[in-house]
């Protein structure tokens, strides 16, 4: 029987390093790498900390990568792209919860076993690979990096796993949590999500005909190619000279689907189709679901952007409340959210939201955000918005209350971290706490939830999501 997480059973609940990260893969394509290079541009949203190549010719793979943005790793004028020049080729965009964070851990990770060469991008958290990871190093294996993604390598690299009739298949039936993969072999790419299908990965084809993976459908417009789906929680798909191939790890349909709420609320570019919808318009659904539920007299709304725009839009479509940027983003700061340090956070917050007066003063304005993690943003804007001369401000926010840390990837590391916790129990949400009577928040998550299967384990606890047991 499927039992749930519990610390007593060994998991690395507070893992030190969780990633939320973008992939990319694409096979048969002599501008593969210069592709991957675009792919991760488009997906850079998903991390900045750091990012990397891996290419193959077909008979050996090569890979960089170094600390920073795409641009910067793969600066122009740089020679890189020309060397790691080949038809095979993956990317990894990445950011950790940690602040000490070096290159050791970045993406794509390749190593070498027995049968050659192999190179692995992971987005997602292994909760058991402590467990696993003791109990290789008990045999005399030895680490490199502290990432989760190395035990992968180990698993696939076992002896009594390599004779097994689909060795990758059987390592992936060992690992519990939340995982997109991609993994370059010198001939061949393959690509799998996890039973639950927890973060997005999708399939697209250029107009030559080759085949392509990457986390978001963002990433496959970029390089001018047509989206075809996504790959179904526990499939694998391999991509190779004779085209694309598709097979389970799981019985199809064993194991009810958990798509990640925040990809739709948060993480993922609007442009962007995850989990069979759109996430501009499943946004501005949550923006119309807010203002039925929550109406308020007003004379403006504004959004805190970018993640808070769409539903924005949709709380001034259904109330009637003229729209307007009341605050303008610098696409020179990065997603505070995923900044490593809280104090690093909070000094980003006031160069990267800078408020429009004009538009705010003397008005009644509806804030909409998309969610309230830490309230790093929030508090910040609440207060700078009052000192332009707001008269009224109306917190309006699409997503539940986040009570619970994330296992699964996206970095909530501590539940005292989040906001429902310190606005009731410290002075940090005082300014928030002062305002709680205009926080209001949308049930349109919770119905989407039950409509297409989405997980809420960031608000119910990490015993929402049951994994089966597996021996090594």
């Amino acid at each position: 029987m499927p039992k749930p997480i519990s610390q007593d059973d060994g998991y690395e609940v507070w893992s030190e390093k969780k990633e939320e990260c973008g992939l990319f893969g694409i096979f048969g394509d002599p501008q593969a790498v210069e592709k991957t290079y675009i792919g991760l541009h488009a997906l850079q949203h998903r991390g900045q900390e750091s990012a990397g190549i891996a290419s193959s010719n077909g008979e050996s793979i090569q890979c960089y990568k170094g600390m920073g943005t795409v641009m910067r790793v793969f600066r122009s004028g740089s020679d890189t792209l020309d060397k790691l020049a080949n038809p095979i080729a993956i990317g990894h965009v990445r950011y950790s919860t940690s602040g000490s964070s070096n290159v050791e851990n970045g993406q794509p990770l390749l190593a070498e076993y027995s049968r050659g060469q192999v190179a692995v991008a992971h987005n997602g958290n292994l909760i058991n690979a402590g467990l696993l990871r003791d109990e290789y190093e008990a045999y005399g294996s030895i680490f490199k990096s502290t990432s989760d993604t190395e035990i992968i390598v180990h698993l696939l690299a076992k002896p009594t796993h390599q004779s097994k009739p689909d060795p990758l298949g059987h390592v992936l039936n060992h690992l519990q949590g939340a995982y997109s993969l991609v993994f370059l072999f010198a001939d061949h790419i393959e690509a799998a999500r996890d039973p639950y299908g927890i973060h997005p990965l999708c399939i697209g084809q250029t107009r030559d005909g080759c085949f392509l993976v990457a986390s978001e459908s963002c990433a496959v417009d970029a390089v001018g190619a047509k989206f075809l789906r996504e790959v179904e929680p526990g499939e694998i798909v391999r991509l190779d000279k004779n085209g694309l191939h598709s097979r389970f790890f799981v019985r199809k349909g064993e194991i009810t689907p958990a798509y990640c709420t925040f990809e739709h609320v948060y993480f993922s570019k609007q442009n962007s189709r995850i989990f069979g919808e759109n996430v501009h318009e499943f946004r501005k659904k949550l923006g119309h679901q807010l203002a039925k539920e929550h109406p308020v007299e007003a004379d403006v709304v504004i959004p805190i952007p970018d993640s808070g725009t769409s539903a924005a839009i949709g709380y001034a479509e259904q109330s009637g409340i003229p729209f307007d940027m009341g605050l303008v983003r610098s696409h020179y700061i990065g997603r505070t959210f995923i900044a490593p340090e809280q104090k690093l956070r909070e000094m980003e917050v006031g160069l990267k939201l800078a408020i429009v007066k004009e538009v705010v003063a003397g008005k009644r304005i509806v804030v909409v955000d998309d969610s309230i993690v830490r309230g790093t943003t929030t508090r910040g804007k609440i207060r700078a918005l009052r000192e332009a001369g707001a008269k009224e401000i109306h917190m309006r926010v699409s997503c539940p209350p986040i009570r619970f840390p994330c296992y699964y990837g996206v970095d909530f590391p501590r539940k005292k971290s989040c906001w429902p916790t310190t606005a009731s129990s410290t002075r940090s949400g005082s300014s928030l706490r002062s305002i709680a009577s205009g926080i209001s928040r949308s049930r349109a998550c919770s119905r989407a939830r039950h409509r297409r299967k989405t997980t809420t384990a960031r608000r119910a606890g990490p015993a929402s999501i049951r994994f089966p047991s597996a021996s090594c």
